[in-house]
């Protein structure tokens, strides 16, 4: 398992090498989502699928299906009623003039003048996780340890000074609630009637009722407590409301959109990204002395990552590599050309990312981790799409690559990572594309 050169090819997903039938494709979609996405998507840029299903990873039709003629085609049905229980009709799952006065009300909390003041809640977390690591050197399941400090980051910037509201429960509600939503089920992917019994009907949904309640009580605490200055993120929603009512429960659906969005997310990059600097240990080297120089000491401030250009680098290929959304869907809503390709309405337009960033028509060495593609290069629109594109790019993107970056100079600056002899676990894809089991690196201090 030791990697000492960029020769070595980072861990791949399994995809479909064979025709998969409807009831396979929802048997397999059930457990990982890429074991039924054709392996011929990373070498065509389009694919005709079983049934209404299309594949698209031409930069040039996904440009117009989602920035285009198509940008209001709407969420494809299986995902709402997948992650619907989760995020009720928030920003993820909204339509037409519910989704446009939400995305509206929303897009302020996110604008980059905000970030410096998140980021001094990430560079905290940051401090604990690399002290953490350094007082107990060996080795860790990163796959843990990289959830536990988006989780920690949730609770400072969403549920922090709540009296009511310990943050134990807090972290607690949340591990039960991210557990709950992942469990996809296998009738919803075959977007059978929903009066048809599903096995999740025999669990119990408190993990989300739970999760829904907290989010009241932190919501009207924060609100009686009419702070002046926002002083974290959920400052500066409550301070988008007073300008632009909502009602308690749309505000309690955006409130959890953002902890879902925000949290696996993030936590996937950050474990991918440790797995790739211990894969390729000069690169990890040269990281950390750019860090070093940036910020040598002290919380890693927002104004220090624009000096960390080759960080950045690191973590848009990490992105390209293994996008924790790496799949994603829309019904199309209408009779609709592109290239001479005709989708009707009604049919499913499958945009695999996780293809698209390693296809061998669009990339150089797809497979290979290459963080120098990002320096100073124009990668042509549609080509590169971790966060989507189009009116309904994802709204916390700017908010994601800070907290990853803040978190991983953090740590990165005064510990290693080391690959052992444990096998690298393959991406597997549900709600978002994370390793399928542990995955164990050594780390020591610096």
């Amino acid at each position: 398992m030791k990697a000492n050169s960029f020769e070595a090819i980072p861990i791949t997903a399994k995809l479909a090498t064979k025709p998969v039938g409807l009831l396979e494709f929802a048997r397999l979609a059930g457990h990982n989502m890429l074991e039924v996405i054709p392996v011929e998507t990373t070498r065509q840029t389009y694919l005709r699928g079983p049934l209404n299903i299309h594949y698209i990873c031409d930069p040039e039709i996904i440009t117009e299906l989602l920035v285009g003629a198509g940008r209001r085609f709407p969420k494809a049905r299986f995902t709402k009623d997948i992650i619907g229980s989760a995020v009720g009709n928030g920003l993820i799952l909204s339509e037409g003039e519910r989704w446009r006065k939400q995305r509206h009300r929303y897009s302020p909390l996110f604008a980059a003048r905000n970030l410096p003041m998140l980021a001094t809640h990430f560079a905290q977390t940051g401090l604990e996780v690399a002290d953490s690591l350094s007082d107990a050197p060996g080795i860790v399941d990163i796959n843990q340890m990289s959830p536990a400090s988006t989780i920690t980051n949730i609770s400072r910037v969403i549920f922090s000074g709540n009296e009511e509201v310990s943050a134990q429960q807090i972290r607690a509600g949340l591990k039960t609630y991210f557990d709950y939503i992942s469990d996809i089920s296998l009738f919803d992917l075959m977007q059978l009637p929903k009066w048809v019994p599903r096995l999740n009907w025999l669990k119990s949904d408190k993990p989300v009722t739970t999760m829904r309640d907290l989010a009241r009580i932190v919501i009207e605490n924060r609100r009686a407590q009419k702070r002046t200055e926002p002083e974290d993120f959920l400052d500066l929603m409550i301070a988008a409301l007073d300008e632009d009512f909502e009602d308690l429960e749309t505000t309690v659906d955006n409130l959890l959109t953002f902890v879902v969005a925000g949290h696996e997310t993030s936590a996937n990059a950050l474990s991918w990204g440790y797995y790739l600097l211990a894969l390729f240990p000069e690169m990890q080297t040269r990281i950390r002395k750019e860090v070093q120089r940036a910020a040598p000491r002290g919380p890693v401030g927002y104004e220090d990552l624009q000096h960390m250009p080759l960080l950045k680098a690191h973590l848009k290929e990490t992105l390209r590599l293994y996008p924790s959304a790496a799949f994603f869907a829309r019904d199309a809503a209408e009779d609709l050309t592109v290239k001479d390709i005709t989708f009707r309405k009604g049919d499913a337009l499958f945009f695999p990312v996780y293809s698209l960033h390693r296809h061998t028509q669009l990339w150089d060495l797809p497979d290979c981790y290459r963080p120098e593609r990002f320096e100073d290069a124009i990668i042509p629109r549609g080509q590169y799409i971790p966060f989507g594109d189009g009116p309904r790019v994802c709204i916390g993107a700017q908010y994601s690559e800070t907290e990853i970056m803040v978190l991983m100079a953090s740590v990165l600056r005064q510990n290693e990572f080391l690959l052992t002899e444990a096998e690298i676990p393959r991406p597997v894809l549900t709600f978002t594309m994370r390793p399928e089991g542990p995955m164990m690196l050594e780390v020591r201090p610096i």
